[in-house]
């Protein structure tokens, strides 16, 4: 076997990111198994597959055709599968989709965590499977990604220097013309086909990564799940107050559901989109959404659950596993704008929330005000650092239970330490990469801790991520 070989494959098992796992026998050592991951494939499918990376002992393929479909698989719903870089699993039965997950998660605590006897209580479902988002990003490109049909009949392409979508994946500088997305609603793939229109028309200028020119940069929409709340913030390189107040007059009658729009102003080269400042075209510049019984507003660039309806479900777990007692002083780490903070204040004597990023910090504030919250105190805090000279300056208590969402990458050493040097009773770690929080709690119960259980919670359906809530107790 080489690379570039094509052959045909029997899928018996699932690896993490799609990827199919096809066992074949040494023919030196018959009782050897070379594993090829073939990417594309489900247990059950055969497919012939091609070579693309060969290794000692094993080998990476990718999936040209399914000789004969497992039963696991379903129809995608999307036109768009398998070209665009979302919803990589729509194919896969979400019945199956939560199984492999659950089996995900406890592989890499058994692999990474060391966590031999593990104790795994049932994945959270996600109750909705299409339209679960309430935040989508699209981005302009003045080169628009050909599908293979396309290329085949290159004679007919008129409009390649235009584009409003998503980026493929690994290319930065085409993306995929979207018509129609089942992530959010479709009024939002409305006003995405409405803007892209109105702007074509136009020839508005799509802002270019090389020459960095042009106007044009990104089309994000926000809308509430528990509210009528509707956002459309559209990201530009520079201001152009006469085509945004065009823009902003025919939105609203067009689609009189939108509440508030924005003009986000990016002068950055990099491609975010975040403006430097704002101004505001139509209604208040926010929207409201609730979890639970608690209400908060989100601004354009503040950070908000993306899966309103599951995040009630994700924060009531973690409420569960902290078992919060009215004389508990609670921390909470990586606070972002309050959401969990303010979701458990009621519970707790006070809760001490921790962030790095002022602008949430700032916005965490007004949450407190706008849910009559009188007992969570914010502060910024760069936890790459330690924070117990906050901690000191400010006379804080100690508390009895810390709970923790820090960013993919986890927490940094020195966080750990300052865990370990509080030593509360109860650590509740919520984790949207459950590698790196193996990692960590494997370094807390090498010392203090012991794990008491975790339970996942599926926030993105058909995609590879997943969230995780994990329970730690002090040792005895």
């Amino acid at each position: 076997m080489k690379k570039g070989d094509i052959r045909k494959f029997e899928i018996e098992g699932y690896a993490y990111e799609g990827k199919g796992i096809s066992k074949i026998s040494d023919e030196e050592n018959t009782e050897k198994k070379f594993v090829v991951f073939v990417n594309g494939s489900y247990p059950g499918d055969t497919v012939e597959a091609q070579i693309i990376k060969k290794k000692k002992s094993y080998a990476d393929a990718k999936t040209l055709n399914v000789i004969t479909k497992s039963d696991k698989r379903t129809e995608p719903v999307c036109s768009y599968f398998g070209t665009c870089g979302g919803c990589k699993q729509q194919d896969l039965k979400y019945s199956e989709q939560l199984y492999y997950k659950q089996e995900q998660v406890k592989d890499i605590f058994q692999r990474i965590g060391g966590f031999q006897h593990l104790v795994m209580e049932p994945i959270v479902a996600s109750e909705n499977i299409i339209y679960y988002r309430n935040k989508l990003e699209f981005s302009f490109a003045d080169r628009r990604w050909l599908t293979k049909a396309e290329i085949g009949d290159d004679a007919s392409i008129n409009d390649r220097n235009f584009a409003l979508g998503f980026h493929i994946p690994r290319i930065f500088d085409k993306v995929l013309d979207i018509h129609e997305c089942f992530l959010q609603s479709k009024i939002s793939n409305d006003i995405l086909n409405f803007t892209r229109e109105f702007f074509k028309n136009r020839e508005t200028p799509i802002y270019s990564t090389k020459t960095h020119e042009g106007y044009l940069r990104n089309l994000v929409i926000k809308q509430s799940q528990h509210a009528n709340d509707l956002m459309v913030n559209l990201v530009t390189s520079d201001e152009n107050d006469d085509l945004m107040k065009q823009y902003s007059s025919e939105l609203q009658n067009r689609f009189p559901e939108i509440s508030t729009i924005i003009n986000n102003i990016n002068q950055k080269k990099s491609q975010v989109a975040i403006g430097d400042y704002e101004k505001i075209f139509f209604g208040s510049g926010l929207i409201n959404d609730h979890i639970g019984k608690y209400k908060f507003q989100i601004s354009a660039n503040s950070f908000f659950q993306t899966n309103t309806v599951q995040a009630e479900n994700l924060y009531n777990t973690a409420l569960e596993y902290a078992e919060i007692k009215e004389n508990d002083i609670v921390y909470d780490l990586y606070a972002g704008a309050g959401t969990i903070s303010i979701y458990m204040s009621d519970k707790a004597k006070h809760v001490y929330a921790f962030e790095s990023v002022e602008p949430a910090v700032r916005d965490a504030q007004k949450n407190n005000e706008l849910n009559s919250v009188k007992n969570v105190s914010y502060f910024l805090a760069d936890l790459n650092k330690s924070f117990l000279p906050i901690l000191s300056h400010f006379k804080i208590p100690k508390p009895n239970i810390i709970i923790l969402d820090p960013p993919r990458s986890g927490m940094n050493p020195k966080t750990v330490k300052d865990l370990l040097s509080l030593k509360p009773e109860k650590i509740v770690y919520v984790s949207c990469n459950p590698a790196t929080q193996a990692r960590d709690i494997q370094l807390l119960c090498e010392n203090e801790y012991e794990l008491i259980k975790i339970k996942p919670v599926d926030m993105f359906p058909h995609t590879f991520h997943i969230e995780n809530v994990a329970s730690l107790r002090l040792k005895k």
